[in-house]
């Protein structure tokens, strides 16, 4: 069929694809680095008791009670925090607030697989940087003119941390850019730049309730920042859509933050899990990263690709990109020490046939 005549003024853009999502039962999904272990306990107690009446009426259109218990846990200001629909609606309209120039936009080649896309959506030039070889960012690359800066850290999908000396470098050396630091697995074992928003008014500090909060199914993602750049991004927000968040997530947003002491052991049995999970690789013949996130990026002299293939005839699934640079790579999620331990028995068997 011949292309009608309105398709030429269609957007047209190469979506992002995020990880498969199998729909078998028995497996074990190692591949969209969610949390293992399950939410706060007293979410459940929240969704039990749930007056569902509240459902006919609009959700609070400025996220007061998760603004305020985020504002909180962070010794922030409420007018200091943005709050979205998971950090990639957080990303998407810091972008299309902060990256009007006709600049091209920063951001490393080996990265999120996002930015590239909400580039193209919003019709905003970029330039890749491309990382050294151990996968560090060289900070020389983003002293030059642009239109803005993002990269996450710890980087996905290699798990790399950087130092917030560095990233202060590059936050000081851009004065006329906004610079968005994504830290969505910040909480493994890295250290978060956020208190460098008191000295510097361009900074916007991103992370995530999917990851260590384990509410990647309630979409929850914020930004913090100079009291300025969020009333920016709120501006657009109310002009797009208002009522983003629904109000039970909201509810059990706020009752996660408090709950500090959950949150810390679930993190301490990830990056145990994770540092005896680098043990393991080793042995079977895998060099990595040394991952700060909840995964880690390994590769083995049997092709990645082949391994990917094979772990998925065993019902388990980790990440694969057939890309320049990384297509020998695999970044696998942690699951609970059961769930490692079955693919550690799965690859033994792999490489050794």
């Amino acid at each position: 069929m011949n292309n009608s005549k309105w398709e030429k003024n269609v957007r047209r853009v190469v979506p992002y694809t995020p990880g498969e999502q199998p729909k078998e039962k028995d497996i074990i999904k190692l591949n969209t680095n969610e949390n293992p272990y399950p939410p706060a306990p007293s979410v459940r107690e929240i969704l039990d008791n749930f007056d569902v009446s509240q459902m006919r009426l609009y959700p609070n259109p400025d996220s007061e009670i998760l603004v305020n218990a985020i504002a909180e846990r962070y010794r922030l200001k409420p007018s200091q925090i943005f709050v979205g629909v998971g950090s990639d609606d957080v990303i998407s309209m810091a972008f299309m607030t902060f990256f009007n120039s006709d600049k091209p936009i920063l951001f490393p080649d080996i990265t999120y697989s996002f930015y590239d896309v909400w580039a193209d959506v919003y019709r905003i030039p970029y330039r890749n940087c491309p990382l050294r070889e151990d996968f560090t960012i060289n900070p020389d690359d983003y002293k030059t003119e642009n239109g803005g800066i993002i990269f996450p850290n710890p980087n996905a999908p290699t798990g790399v941390l950087e130092s917030v000396d560095m990233i202060e470098d590059i936050i000081k050396s851009n004065p006329d850019s906004v610079v968005m630091i994504d830290e969505a697995y910040i909480d493994f074992g890295g250290k978060s730049c956020l208190p460098l928003i008191e000295k510097y008014d361009n900074l916007l500090v991103i992370q995530t309730f999917s990851k260590s909060r384990s509410m990647a199914g309630m979409r929850i993602g914020f930004a913090m920042g100079n009291e300025k750049l969020i009333k920016y991004m709120n501006d657009v927000k109310f002009s797009v859509n208002s009522y983003t968040m629904n109000t039970i997530t909201q509810i059990c947003g706020a009752e996660t933050v408090r709950d500090e002491k959950y949150f810390t052991e679930t993190v301490n049995k990830i990056i145990n899990t994770r540092e005896y999970s680098k043990k393991k690789l080793a042995e079977l013949g895998f060099e990595m990263t040394d991952s700060m996130s909840n995964f880690i990026f390994a590769r083995h002299k049997i092709k990645a690709e082949y391994i990917f293939e094979e772990l998925k005839k065993r019902k388990i699934f980790v990440r694969y990109w057939n890309k320049p640079r990384i297509n020998n790579y695999m970044r696998i999620t942690i699951g609970t020490e059961t769930e490692m331990n079955a693919l550690f028995k799965a690859l033994e068997e792999i490489v050794h046939e």
